[in-house]
């Protein structure tokens, strides 16, 4: 559903300006008035989030306390969710009579527009078949390719080359940098559905300040093979079952400038891929053991949020979630109460770590490097390699349907 001019529906308790009042002609106040009027636009947003949080509160609804967006309200015939961005909102949940009351309740407060089944959101395409979702951002990425021209058929067969170490100084400084900026900015909303280039849209995202020709390169290759794979797309299963199992992975010292290490990490709930990352760490690991070990607590703190989320949305998760990880120091470090020279200058994330796998939210277990899925949010692959990891993270190229 879409809120006609949602902003106006926000109560401001700001004065707000519009033209300058008689006897204000000097600049300075000018200057300060608009700066107010300015204010007052800002809080706009804030206010009609404030209006419409009490509106729905009023309708049986709460706000999750792990996602402010999301509003919950359980009824006796199961559970509605309602998600809001900015004027638009979706509704789902598994009692109908529910959504069609909430529809005409926020018909009546607001000027509603009811867009009908979900199809098409902020660039998302979603289409539903028989044994469940598809969705894909095919018309955005094909929107993000004609901003460069690429007008030839060339395209890539994997989104980094495997030889590519990019630095600061590689090539020459972009004349005019906004171009680059532009498509990397693109590219990284189009990993909402494209894990495949989130590694290499985190490399030339690290570039952003002062782009290179080399850095700009690098880019045009990911819209080369974004162009050989517009269809590529997550298919959620409505078969599939709702246990939370996680993967975490690190690259050491894979930076070539300070030696930073890249931490990796995905999540399945069933056999749907709902949650990746692939990250740069902040700072300098003295060995793999410790980049793993902080990719694990990153990873174990995602774990939280999501086990949160999904007993938000009545899928509570009643036994430990599986926790992936191919360094088996790592995961003798975890369970290891006595602290020594190799751990010290981790101790936070080891307390964190373990202190969840001491109260049976999840359990360590370890995988070899050749399955590891979040082996692609942490390095470029060779094409063999590359399409065997996007297999396990069930990256489909065509509707299902």
């Amino acid at each position: 559903m879409d809120v006609k001019n949602a902003f106006l529906n926000g109560d401001l308790d700001e004065e707000v300006y519009m033209h300058p009042p008689p006897g204000y002609s000097h600049p300075p106040q000018i200057v300060c008035l608009l700066r107010r009027a300015l204010y007052g636009l800002k809080q706009a947003p804030r206010a009609w989030f404030a209006k419409f949080s009490s509106t729905i509160a009023r309708f049986g609804f709460a706000s999750s306390p792990h996602d402010s967006a999301l509003f919950i309200r359980r009824t006796e015939k199961g559970i509605v969710l309602l998600l809001l961005y900015v004027d638009d909102m979706i509704i789902t949940g598994d009692d109908s009579m529910a959504i069609s009351d909430l529809q005409n309740y926020l018909s009546q407060q607001f000027e509603m527009k009811n867009l009908g089944p979900l199809s098409y959101f902020l660039g998302l395409e979603v289409s539903s078949c028989s044994d469940g979702y598809y969705l894909s951002q095919a018309k955005y990425a094909s929107d993000l390719l004609s901003k460069p021209g690429l007008t030839d058929s060339n395209t890539a067969s994997t989104p980094l080359d495997t030889n590519v170490k990019l630095t600061p100084f590689d090539g020459t400084p972009l004349h005019d940098p906004t171009l680059y900026r532009q498509l990397v900015g693109s590219l990284v909303y189009l990993t909402v559905t494209r894990p495949d280039i989130a590694y290499a849209v985190h490399v030339v995202n690290q570039f952003m300040a002062a782009p290179r020709t080399i850095h700009f390169t690098v880019v045009l290759r990911i819209l080369r093979y974004v162009k050989g794979t517009l269809l590529h797309g997550l298919h959620f299963s409505s078969h599939s079952s709702l246990i939370l199992t996680g993967y975490s992975d690190a690259d050491w010292a894979s930076d070539p400038t300070d030696r930073h290490s890249t931490t990796g990490y995905c999540f399945f709930l069933g056999d749907s891929l709902i949650s990746w990352r692939s990250k740069k760490q902040t700072v300098t690991s003295r060995s793999s053991t410790e980049s793993e070990y902080r990719a694990l607590a990153d990873t174990t703190s995602e774990l939280l949020w999501l086990r949160w989320l999904l007993e938000d949305m009545g899928v509570p998760q009643s036994s430990a979630t599986i926790l992936h990880c191919d360094n088996r120091s790592a995961i003798q470090i975890a369970h290891n109460d006595v602290f020594h020279e190799r751990t010290k200058h981790i101790e936070n994330d080891c307390h964190f770590v373990r202190q969840h796998l001491q109260h049976g939210t999840l359990q360590l277990l370890p995988i070899s490097s050749i399955d590891q899925p979040a082996d692609i949010f942490t390095k470029a692959h060779l094409p063999g390699r590359f399409c065997h990891l996007l297999n396990k993270l069930k990256l489909v190229s065509t509707n299902p349907s």
